[in-house]
Formats: structure tokens, C-alpha cells, sequence
């Protein structure tokens, strides 16, 4: 895309930018999900592993004791959505990386030379703490199962939808690594001095409230063990945060 002698674009000039990167990130998904598609089995064995894991031993869903119970289908359809929907989801985890990085590339123009030093180091901050929020989603699924299926008490056998068990697994690992993001803003705020650290670190007990409301809401199973797991680590970057924003001396 042309620019003018000093940087500058026009409005059409800057649409025509839009729309390039946005088709790039399009045929990244597509890739990505292509890629998923054709490594469908291995990847549903390894998402199904905390539901297996949580029902090794129990044969009365048709499972074996070595390998614990199979998420089903209920509908001659459904194998193929739910092969669409761990396409979908995976192509868009794999295209992560270019979408941060097109983002980038479309506002590196319009930025001073020291705001992109801090854009670069914001974006590669964004996907690490995403990727980390992911993990520990990942790690949280089969507690948060056990909880869950625990509340029906023994009596109950339960016999999972692969489509909704994939549903929970997809949002609780997006609502992770959303909430993961949480040292970003606040260095953010520090940087444009919307806020101080002395602010910060005066408004804890407020904030403490603040993460324990926002991970009852944005959790999707809405137990206790999802929402300590999300509250605890968002706490302890949001204190990681501040001590950032004082050795930036903000």
C-alpha cells in the first residue's frame, strides 16, 4: 500500500489496508482449521482426556476401566458438526499469532516511534498471557468437572454430549485467557497516567471484590473451582502489574 513522502494515508488507502489484513487473517483461520480438520482424531482423544480421566474405573457408560467413558452423539449430524466445530475453534487458537500480528502491522503507522517499541512488547505480552490463561483453564477442566458432576450426587450417570463438552472446554479456555489480559490493561492505564500506582495500590480490597465478580460472571460453569482458579492468578498479575508500573516509576 502506497503512503505519502510523511506516512500518511487516506481514507480509502486505509479501508484498502483494513480489508488486506482482515482477508489475511481470514485464510490463516481457514488453514488453521483445515489443518485441525485433518487431525481430528487425535486432537477429540486429547480435548476428551479430563472426561476420561474422571471416569477411569466406571464401566456403567460402556467405558472400560483403563480408559474411563467416550463423550456421545445424539444425532446422525452431530459427528460431523462437532468435527466442523474443533476445526473452527482450532484454526482460530492457531491463527492467533497473525492476528496479533496484522493488528499490529495496521496500527504501527500511525504510532511515535517509542509507542511502538511498547506495542511490539504489548502484543507478544497479549499472546503469552493468553496462551498462559489457556493452560490454566486446561488444568482447572477436570476439577471443574469432578464439582460438577459431583453435585447430582452417586445415583446419577452421566453421559456427555460431545458438542456441549466441547462447548465448555472452548469457552473456558477463551474466558481464561481473557482474563489473563488483566496486567495489560492496567499497565495501559499506567502508561497513559489514567491511573497511579499509589491509586492501585489503594483501591486492593475494591479490585480483590472487582476479579471475584468478574470470574463468578465470565466462567462458564459457574462453580467455585473454575472461579478461584481464574480469581487467585488474575490477583497476583494485577500485583505483578503494580510493581511494573513502580519500577516504571508511574
Amino acid at each position: 500500500m502506497s503512503r505519502s513522502a510523511d506516512g500518511t494515508m487516506t481514507l480509502v488507502e486505509h479501508l484498502g489496508e483494513l480489508r488486506r489484513r482482515v482477508i489475511i487473517c481470514v485464510v490463516v483461520v481457514v488453514l488453521g482449521a483445515v489443518i485441525v480438520f485433518f487431525l481430528y482424531t487425535p486432537i477429540l482423544r486429547f480435548l476428551s482426556g479430563p472426561y476420561r480421566d474422571l471416569t477411569v474405573g466406571d464401566t456403567g457408560c460402556g467405558g472400560t476401566p483403563d480408559t474411563g467413558c467416550d463423550l456421545i452423539v445424539t444425532g446422525p449430524l452431530q459427528p460431523f458438526m462437532v468435527r466442523m466445530k474443533i476445526a473452527g475453534y482450532g484454526g482460530a487458537a492457531l491463527a492467533v499469532p497473525v492476528v496479533f500480528w496484522e493488528i499490529w502491522r495496521f496500527v504501527t503507522p500511525a504510532l511515535r516511534r517509542n509507542e511502538r517499541r511498547y506495542g511490539l512488547l504489548f502484543g507478544l505480552a497479549a499472546i503469552v498471557l493468553f496462551l498462559l490463561g489457556a493452560v490454566a483453564a486446561w488444568f482447572t477442566i477436570g476439577e471443574t468437572l469432578a464439582f460438577l458432576f459431583g453435585m447430582g450426587g452417586d445415583t446419577l450417570q452421566p453421559f456427555v454430549a460431545a458438542d456441549s463438552y466441547l462447548t465448555l472446554v472452548a469457552l473456558m479456555l477463551l474466558a481464561f485467557g481473557v482474563a489473563f489480559e488483566l496486567p495489560l490493561l492496567v499497565l495501559g492505564l499506567l502508561l497513559a497516567r489514567i491511573v497511579t500506582t499509589e491509586q492501585l495500590r489503594r483501591f486492593r480490597r475494591w479490585v480483590v471484590v472487582g476479579i471475584t465478580v468478574f470470574a463468578a460472571v465470565i466462567t462458564p460453569s459457574q462453580d467455585p473451582v473454575s472461579l478461584l482458579f481464574m480469581a487467585v492468578p488474575m490477583y497476583v498479575l494485577y500485583e505483578l502489574a503494580i510493581l511494573i508500573g513502580r519500577l516504571l516509576k508511574r
